[in-house]
């Protein structure tokens, strides 16, 4: 994929948005001397300068403008559906451990019974026994 400059992809946010290079620099809160000078000497914006675009424009895409990936508008940005799917996965895990957590819990008390009706049953053969 070609690498386009961050110039090149403030022009797309001005052009998407209709607006002048004036009323960019005023939205954003810079003078426009210093727009003027990074597109005619092609210097990277400051980092003062992409922070102010990003906070002005909330639906421009930071990965977009600084990596390169994905789409310029963060809704056109697709949710990937592994996701969906891993919080499906991770549902049915809480609610099996759930189930193991109740089932040890049940298990714990037919011990204790068991145990307390062997003993019963023991007192019951001796005094069998003794009698």
């Amino acid at each position: 994929m070609e690498e386009v400059n961050v110039n090149e992809k403030i022009r797309e946010i001005i052009s998407y948005h209709k607006l002048s290079d004036r009323q960019f620099c005023v939205k954003i809160g810079i003078n426009p001397s210093v727009l003027g000078s990074m597109f005619q000497k092609g210097t990277e914006p400051s980092a003062k300068v992409i922070k102010l675009t990003l906070n002005a424009f909330t639906d421009i895409s930071a990965d977009w403008l600084l990596r390169n990936k994905g789409p310029m508008l963060i809704s056109d940005i697709k949710p990937d559906p592994n996701i969906e799917r891993m919080e499906r996965l991770v549902d049915t895990i809480a609610t099996l451990q759930g189930t193991i957590n109740e089932q040890m819990k049940t298990n714990q008390l037919l011990t204790e019974k068991l145990k307390k009706i062997e003993g019963e049953l023991a007192m019951l053969k001796n005094e069998r026994n003794v009698g």
